[in-house]
């Protein structure tokens, strides 16, 4: 039993497999588009997800100078930056990650990269995968409405006693195509031909 082991293995070493996700998240946060394989670009994306979380937590902070930040919030860079780093071991993309990336992501709440399947490789016909950063014009999420405002959540509604009034229209108004009278069918329907009198014999 895989008890309290996440994560796959792909038949490597640990120190090789470590390797590997650092190397795949640092190419994907410099270049912002990776094409890999559907297993490496689910665990790269639980990792690079948590990476730019870390990033993003203190961009706030990071808009600042280094010069008027107090000692808290310093930090909190610090820690955030050496979070980083156990994962990312390439300096230029954790550079790239605290001055570019995070400010991009400020106010999305997760979500920061998609999987996009491209087909099979040619020669083993493994399923690969593109994985890329969220583009800034992407729809952003909206934050979750106080319990308190219910109205917010669930719109405008109108008062009961306007619904009840739309309602009476509704029925006064006949929304519903009437049925044809009983007398209107007999009229339309096709009459039989009069049958024509023999003329009298002069």
């Amino acid at each position: 039993m895989r008890h309290r082991r996440a994560g796959v293995h792909l038949s490597r070493p640990t120190a090789h497999r470590k390797a590997l996700f650092s190397n795949l998240v640092a190419a994907l946060l410099t270049n912002e588009r990776i094409q890999t394989t559907d297993a490496k670009a689910k665990e790269t994306r639980r990792l690079a997800e948590r990476t730019i979380t870390w990033a993003r937590r203190v961009g706030d902070i990071l808009g600042k100078k280094a010069d008027r930040r107090t000692p808290d919030e310093s930090a909190r860079v610090v820690h955030a930056v050496r979070m980083a780093r156990r994962v990312v071991r390439d300096r230029g993309a954790v550079t790239k990650l605290f001055d570019d990336i995070a400010p991009r992501f400020l106010d999305r709440r997760g979500g920061y990269t998609r999987i996009v399947k491209i087909g099979q490789r040619p020669g083993d016909a493994a399923p690969m995968s593109l994985l890329e950063l969220i583009p800034d014009d992407a729809p952003k999420s909206a934050p979750p409405a106080a319990k308190g405002d219910k109205s917010a959540a669930k719109g405008d509604k109108p008062a009961k006693g306007a619904k009840s009034e739309g309602k009476a229209e509704g029925k006064s108004e006949g929304t519903k195509p009437a049925k044809k009278a009983p007398a209107a069918k007999a009229e339309g329907a096709a009459k039989p031909a009069a049958k024509k009198k023999p003329k009298a014999e002069e």
